[in-house]
């Protein structure tokens, strides 16, 4: 792989991979670009691919794992207050986290096929941008009511994490949605945020594991070094993302990132639809 294929599609993985503005569209678009432009191509291998694509996922995981490290580190106790029966807080912020998960697990298992050939299309990517810009511009404008993870019912979590699996198509945004559900549900915006990168965590890790599953059935598994150096982009790049939202959403709406979903949707839907451009997206 080029150095210009690894860190384009490494920052583009980190710094869209927790803003609302979905990282798998980029990611698709991001490869069109290039391969339109000519200007870098992966000459690897399809293993040396599924094992960049795991760096990529690693990279960011720890990158958000290590700007939320003290929520980290109180789930982990709270799973220890669960299994003693202690309960309290800290087992309420991990049990929420994982009911949430349920739902993205089952769904991105049995409907793995379907989102490697049949959810890729540019036309598919350009109006769900559209359509969950609004959709986040209406849940942005509720008035928040609760301000605490604390405050997070499970009837809440579970409410978040059916609608994640809208995720799975591209252009809806992981981030996106779960922001979007939590703001509806009263979250303020920093609560919203949080919840929606801290269910991140165990969402990137199953996919992971799913994709590197997929990578020993592939056989010729190793990592290389285009691997690591991608892991490593994708990491800063996430993490200075994640600080610079989480900063800007103390203070302010998401109205930027609404902004930016609608002008690139309506751009992708003025190249499908008034330029006849329809890039093939294989499996």
């Amino acid at each position: 792989m080029s150095f210009t294929y690894i860190l384009f599609l490494a920052i583009v993985q980190g710094i869209t991979e927790f803003l609302p503005i979905s990282s798998s569209a980029h990611l698709i678009l991001g490869r069109d670009l290039m391969e339109a432009t000519g200007l870098a191509v992966s000459q690897g291998t399809a293993a040396d691919q599924l094992a960049f694509d795991i760096s990529l996922h690693v990279g960011t995981l720890l990158a958000v794992m290590a700007y939320f490290r003290r929520d980290i580190a109180e789930m982990v106790l709270g799973f220890f207050d669960g299994i003693t029966g202690k309960g309290g807080q800290r087992f309420h912020l991990l049990a929420t986290i994982v009911i949430a998960t349920v739902p993205i697990v089952i769904v991105g298992f049995l409907a793995k096929d379907l989102v490697t050939h049949m959810l890729r299309s540019t036309q598919i990517i350009a109006w769900m941008t559209l359509v969950f810009a609004i959709v986040l511009w209406a849940a942005d404008r509720v008035v928040p009511a609760r301000t605490s993870t604390g405050e997070i019912t499970y009837t809440g979590a579970i409410i978040v994490g059916v609608l994640q699996c809208l995720a799975i198509v591209p252009g809806v945004s992981r981030s996106g949605i779960t922001m979007t559900a939590g703001r509806f549900l009263g979250f303020d915006r920093p609560l919203s945020a949080r919840f929606a990168l801290l269910l991140s965590v165990p969402t990137i890790a199953a996919a992971g594991l799913l994709t590197g599953f997929d990578l020993y059935e592939a056989g010729d598994a190793h990592l290389t070094v285009d691997a690591l150096i991608g892991g490593a982009l994708a990491f800063v790049s996430a993490l200075v993302a994640i600080a610079l939202m989480m900063r800007w959403l103390r203070h302010a709406s998401y109205m930027p990132f609404i902004v930016y979903r609608v002008a690139l949707g309506i751009l992708l839907l003025a190249l499908i639809y008034g330029f006849g451009w329809s890039p093939v997206h294989p499996a």
